[in-house]
Formats: C-alpha cells, sequence, structure tokens
C-alpha cells in the first residue's frame, strides 16, 4: 500500500497521542481530551451538513443532553460509563430523528431557523429544569466508573477519549465511504433525483439527523468523563457558531476538514477563554469571510484539486472525481 501525506500525519498523530501523557501536564491533557470532544462534535455536525446537506443548527442540544443524561445517570446509578453514554447518544439520536421530521417540510434558512429555535428552548430547559440539571446554578457532576475505576482526573480519562474518538471517527469514515453515505449525498444534490434513483430521501434526512444527534450526544458523554462541573450557559448558540465554524472553514463534505477544524478552532477556544466577547468577534469574522470568499472550506479545496491533477484518460480521472466525493 502506498504510504500517502493522510496516512503520514495519521501515524505522527498516533505517536503524538502515545507519547503525550508520559510527557505533558494535566492542563495540557484537559486541552487534549476536550479537543476530542470537539471532533466528535464535529464529526456529527459534518454527517448532517456535509453528507446529507441539511442545514441545521440544533447540535448544541444534543451535546447538552448528552451530558445532563451521562451525569445524571453517574450520579444516580454509579454504571460503568459506557453505559450513561450510550444512554446520552440513544436519547439524543431519538430526539435528532424527531427534528428530522422538520428537514421533510423545510429547507436552507427555514430548516435553520427551526432548529435554532429546538436549540435555544433545550437551553431554557437546561437554565430553568432546576430539579433535574441544577438551573442556573450548574450541575455538579459525580467521577465516571469504569468496572471499579473512577475517573478522577484528565490522566485517568485520556485512553478512554481517545479510543472514543478513534471510534466514532471510523464509524464517520465507514459511514462515508458506505452505500449509506452515497445515498445521504444524493439527497444532499437534489431530492429530486435522488428520488428517481429509488432512494427514499425522508428516510435519509432523518437518519442524517438521527446520526448527527447520537454522534452529538456521545460527545456529551465523553465530556463527563474528565470534567466535574456543567453549566447551561456554556451550552448556547456559541457553541453551536464554534462547531460550525470548525466545518465550514475546515471544508463542507470533508472528514478530515472536520477532525483539522475541530482542533484548530477548539485551541483558539481555549486561548480566548477570558475573552467570550472576542471569541464570538473573531468566530463570525472567520465565518464570514471562507461563506464569502472559500466557501467550500480548505479541505474541500483540496479534495478539487487532486480530482483536476488526476489523470482523465480511461476510467482513471473519473473514479478519482467519483471517489473522492465520498470519501475522507
Amino acid at each position: 500500500m502506498k504510504l500517502t501525506f493522510d496516512h503520514l500525519a495519521l501515524l505522527v498523530a498516533l505517536a503524538v497521542l502515545c507519547v503525550l501523557p508520559f510527557a505533558a501536564s494535566g492542563y495540557v491533557l484537559y486541552v487534549v481530551n476536550l479537543l476530542m470532544v470537539f471532533v466528535v462534535l464535529a464529526l456529527g455536525m459534518h454527517v448532517v451538513i456535509g453528507e446529507a446537506g441539511q442545514f441545521a443548527l440544533s447540535h448544541t442540544a444534543f451535546y447538552g443532553i448528552g451530558i445532563y443524561t451521562a451525569g445524571i445517570i453517574n450520579t444516580a446509578w454509579h454504571p460503568p460509563f459506557v453505559v450513561s453514554i450510550l444512554a446520552g447518544g440513544l436519547l439524543s439520536a431519538l430526539l435528532g430523528y424527531v427534528i428530522g421530521f422538520l428537514a421533510l417540510r423545510m429547507r436552507d434558512i427555514y430548516l435553520a431557523l427551526a432548529t435554532f429555535a429546538f436549540g435555544e428552548a433545550m437551553q431554557w430547559v437546561f437554565l430553568n429544569w432546576d430539579a433535574v440539571t441544577g438551573g442556573s446554578n450548574g450541575m455538579r457532576l459525580q467521577p465516571a466508573g469504569f468496572f471499579g475505576l473512577e475517573l478522577t482526573n484528565d490522566l485517568q480519562a485520556y485512553p478512554f477519549v481517545i479510543a472514543l474518538t478513534a471510534l466514532m471517527l471510523w464509524l464517520t469514515v465507514a459511514i462515508s465511504r458506505s452505500q449509506f453515505g452515497s445515498a445521504l449525498r444524493a439527497v444532499r444534490e437534489s431530492d429530486v433525483a435522488a428520488t428517481a434513483m429509488g432512494i427514499n430521501a425522508r428516510a435519509m434526512k432523518q437518519a442524517a439527523f438521527a446520526i448527527s444527534g447520537a454522534f452529538a450526544g456521545i460527545a456529551g458523554g465523553m465530556y463527563t468523563l474528565f470534567v466535574s462541573f456543567i453549566h447551561p450557559e456554556s451550552l448556547g448558540f456559541q457553541t453551536t457558531i464554534l462547531v460550525l465554524t470548525m466545518v465550514v472553514v475546515g471544508g463542507i463534505g470533508s472528514v478530515r476538514g472536520a477532525v483539522a477544524g475541530a482542533i484548530f478552532f477548539g485551541i483558539i477556544s481555549e486561548l480566548l477563554r477570558q475573552a467570550l466577547s472576542l471569541q464570538e468577534i473573531i468566530y463570525g469574522v472567520i465565518l464570514m469571510g471562507f461563506m464569502m470568499f472559500k466557501p467550500r472550506g480548505l479541505f474541500a479545496d483540496r479534495k478539487r484539486r487532486v480530482a483536476r491533477a488526476a489523470p482523465q484518460d480511461g476510467l482513471g480521472g473519473g473514479a478519482v472525481v467519483k471517489g473522492e466525493g465520498g470519501h475522507a
């Protein structure tokens, strides 16, 4: 197998992640854990926007549902964290499937506004359901458990967070390269054409929302592995814009773009933690700039250049162009 740049970058990343626990401080491990959560969040938004073409702004709501579900289950029953994370993912997937009904009747800006309204409604629930979420006082999270082991610091959570991120990345690539992924992209390009090809566009849209919700819910569960407190203010529209910026700047429809965008903007958000108003300005300027001058993002344009440079004789060029649309 020919060693490509992507393979080399993956090997370097794996080497760094393996060495990091022995060489980095607790704060660095916390940041890496947080970046991995952002990666899973961005991958979930990639599925619904990049693969299915449904412009949804409800991602942070599912993320919050995953956090609170996992946190409540940990506090009440102390099961292995796999159970609480799966519960958050399943509940978010179910609600995502329900929200997917909006995609059957709305498109573009109308769908964005409807899903934005759902996200704002969920934040209101997080802020006011005192008996369950702690309301505006926030919620203290109990340490996650794993068959008798309590994860009380970033180092203990680190291997599990990395493993879950690797699993979700593998699932995203598998979806993108499957017939299901091809069907999602067909719906993204044209509902009518997809239906003419025998694809159930309605089912594809709802499945995309359910999968995206599951990813966000699992990301929320991952967050509970290394933090001890959650406040609803961190689950507002700003987080949605942050994740959307990750996907747009990285390249809509590109898995590698979603990962790179999540890491880059995750680091920026951590550097600007003490300047929240400045964060909003920076994200807004970057997002507007890319939407105006580079709407396909960084890695989507890279895929286009690769396809254009490929040999065009026989079946070679056509295969490359077709395949790039569904590969990572």
